[in-house]
């Protein structure tokens, strides 16, 4: 029995709390400037790098395992460390919460580029640019740049968002730590470059797990939060298959389709030029204040998303206490 009562204190709504509470931090003060756990796991993670980096990919494995494996290690002691404690329980969810998602100053990023192209000031939207994506924005017009953001809000929706929630109603603080490492890995090491093209195959598939159920669940909170949902369903199962991304695309063809314009096409990353799929193909071209619809229908999907890890983790959690 006192077992049963330690468990209860335990519950799904722990979860709802702290996660509720981490966005609510998120939304009133963003990522720090300086000090970011995020970053300090990425100078962790370069150091390693260093110590480990061959070009082969049972090298960059090591290295995903080591970075991963550390930062689920640290989540877990944390989290053992407070279960007996509530009030100790939401205070780390809520901490966690805040450290990994970064919905909050994508919105602004998004919106200070939007609001620099909206008074045709393109020098500041090239400079705030690489903020938000790994683009050349040099070789981009007004546009492509909108188009840039819109396609960054939707898929950081899914990275910096809905994939850690996820894993957090999945496997708690552990798990919110873990996604946000495989995240970051993936964009140190994960990328086609001469580096890293063995070296982080390992980050780059493991990312792809990570990130699946997040995506679909991004897709499918952007049909029922955007103002299309026929088109966002239609352009999903349409295009979603032609992005070079597994996870990517039907984030971007699902927020295409809500949004009613036209993604994907050509852009260049690092002097490469890829001419990618239309996605939407039916939509319009972007415009710049499509840039703040995309922020918005990202905050909506942020809501969704909550309260659908919010209520699986009580549903599962009301089937064990009745099979208990």
């Amino acid at each position: 029995m006192p077992g049963r009562i330690r468990a209860s204190r335990l519950t799904p709504g722990g979860f709802a709390y702290g996660a509720a509470l981490g966005l609510a931090v998120d939304q009133i003060v963003g990522d720090p400037r300086r000090g970011h756990p995020v970053a300090a796991f990425g100078r962790a993670a370069a150091a390693v790098e260093q110590r480990l980096h061959h070009d082969h990919r049972g090298w960059g494995a090591l290295h995903t395992a080591v970075c991963a494996g550390s930062t689920v290690a640290l989540g877990a002691l944390a989290a053992r460390a407070v279960r007996d404690r509530p009030a100790a329980a939401v205070a780390l969810t809520a901490a966690s919460v805040w450290a990994v998602v970064g919905g909050t100053t994508l919105g602004r990023e998004a919106r200070a580029i939007g609001g620099a192209l909206a008074v045709g000031d393109l020098e500041v939207a090239r400079e705030r640019l690489p903020h938000l994506c790994g683009r050349d924005p040099q070789s981009l017009d007004g546009p492509a740049m909108a188009r840039a953001v819109v396609e960054s809000v939707a898929e950081n929706t899914s990275d910096a968002v809905v994939g850690a929630l996820f894993w957090g109603a999945v496997a708690g603080v552990p798990g919110l730590l873990a996604f946000r490492a495989v995240n970051t890995l993936d964009a140190m090491v994960g990328h086609k470059s001469p580096r890293h093209r063995r070296f982080g195959w390992a980050s780059a598939r493991l990312d792809d797990v990570a990130g699946w159920p997040g995506a679909r669940l991004t897709a499918a909170a952007a049909t029922l939060a955007g103002g299309s949902p026929r088109g966002a369903v239609r352009a999903w199962r349409a295009d979603a298959a032609k992005h070079p991304s597994p996870n990517a695309g039907p984030v971007e063809a699902s927020f295409a389709g809500a949004l009613g314009v036209r993604l994907g096409g050509t852009l260049s990353y690092g002097g490469r030029v890829e001419h990618r799929p239309v996605l939407n193909g039916e939509g319009r071209p972007v415009e710049v204040a499509d840039i703040d619809r995309a922020v918005r229908l990202s905050r909506r999907v942020t809501a969704l998303t909550l309260a659908a890890c919010v209520g699986g983790r009580m549903i599962i959690g009301a089937v064990k206490r009745r099979n208990a």
